[in-house]
């Protein structure tokens, strides 16, 4: 999440106005240095000199507004480029008919490209295109003739304003495309974490009580109608309905800021094991993040709920942990009948999450994956693979805390 975060605050736009903040600044002191160089060759050095001081002075006065396209606004962008305007204009008035005639620099020389690029920073091409335009007919006007080095510096500079102000552009609806998928993928693990909790407790109970009232019959038959109809309705809602808002780490789900020391998966597992679950795993300790260890415990749970639900409330089951150097593999295997072909993406389209979510999701949550084998006669097999470190070095989850609670399941 903290990736995601930097991805959505970071922009490309930035390194290119720091670049042009320092061009400005270069380039201004650059012109200044060409007429102190030439200034014996000025035929009105006080125009010259009075210009470029003017120059210089809002050059360094206006840098703090080149560091986003926020406070370049379209007033202050005109004037800039008006500035620039002004300065090749008056060029023929203080170089006379000497450097003037044999295609010197103008009086703001190279600056004008930086008033031309912050248009196209803040504008786009479009904007790129309308100074660049104004800038190259002032240069046309100030020579009085068309040269092949006037011509070349005004379409050198009219090309690579347009295709800045493109790139620009493209950057910035990349920009948006980027964090509107963080924001759609943040939101969809949010609600696969709620459809979770759900599965694992309301669902589960609603789906007991259809189950038992219909057993029973009578009044408790009609109870069970309704708790169908309303876990029809919740299903529906959990995988069609609107994204909730994502939870902050001090939300009620989170857990205690001192829940760091490392818990023994097997003894999480431990109170599933029974007359008809049987759990197998190494003498010692199976050690895991805290969260991690949770997650692991509930997704097996809900593998044994499935167990209960579909197969029987008295079907044997086997639970097999396996302790290796970087990960913990953990089995859950029954005697029925397997899955059919395709049932369990009919089940998901029927909002049915029990494998899609409280499984599968919990490990790939927690860097993890969970495969189903299923052979039809043979029973099916889950098997959760466990990372005990992320890539990070750190715990083997995503931060995100889910309860651990399980309940009559469904697929």
């Amino acid at each position: 999440m903290r990736r995601e975060a930097a991805a959505m605050s970071m922009s490309v736009e930035q390194p290119l106005w720091r670049a042009l903040t320092a061009y400005r600044a270069l380039t201004a002191v650059y012109a200044v240095a060409i007429a102190v160089v030439a200034r014996d060759s000025y035929e009105r050095p006080q125009v010259a000199f009075g210009y470029l001081a003017v120059l210089l002075v809002w050059t360094l006065a206006t840098l703090p507004r080149f560091t986003g396209a926020a406070r370049c606004t379209r007033p202050f962008l005109a004037v800039d480029t008006g500035l620039a305007l002004v300065g090749i204009l008056l060029t023929p008035l203080a170089d006379g008919a000497g450097r003037h005639a044999a295609d010197g620099p103008t009086l703001p020389s190279i600056w004008t490209a930086g008033a031309v690029l912050a248009c196209a920073l803040k504008g786009g091409w479009r904007w790129a295109a309308a100074a660049s335009t104004l800038v190259g007919a002032a240069n046309l006007a100030q020579r009085g003739e068309a040269s092949p080095n006037t011509l070349h510096n005004v379409l050198l500079v009219w090309v690579a304003a347009i295709a800045i102000g493109y790139v620009v552009e493209v950057a910035r609806a990349s920009e948006r495309t980027l964090a509107r998928a963080l924001e759609i993928q943040a939101a969809t693990r949010e609600r696969e974490r709620l459809a979770r909790d759900i599965h694992d407790g309301v669902l589960q109970v609603l789906a007991m009580v259809q189950r038992r009232g219909t057993a029973v019959g009578g009044e408790a038959a009609e109870l069970g109608r309704l708790a169908g109809e309303q876990e029809a309705a919740l299903r529906r809602l959990i995988t069609q309905g609107p994204v909730p808002e994502p939870r902050t780490a001090a939300g009620p789900d989170a857990a205690p800021e001192d829940d760091t020391r490392p818990q023994d998966l097997m003894a999480l597992l431990g109170r599933y094991a029974d007359a008809r679950v049987t759990l197998s795993g190494p003498g010692t300790p199976v050690e895991l993040a805290p969260h991690a260890a949770r997650e692991t415990a509930a997704a097996v749970g809900a593998a044994l709920d499935n167990v209960r639900t579909h197969v029987g409330p008295g079907a044997r089951a086997w639970v097999l942990v396996e302790d290796e150097p970087d990960q913990v593999l953990v089995s859950v295997r029954d005697e029925g009948p397997g899955i059919p072909e395709g049932r369990l993406a009919e089940a998901a389209e029927e909002g049915r999450l029990g494998v899609a979510q409280s499984i599968r999701g919990r490990l790939r949550d927690l860097g993890g994956t969970a495969e189903l084998v299923s052979v039809p006669g043979q029973g099916t097999e889950v098997e959760l693979t466990v990372p005990k470190q992320d890539e990070g070095g750190g715990e083997a989850a995503t931060g995100r805390r889910y309860p651990a609670r399980t309940g009559e399941g469904t697929q």
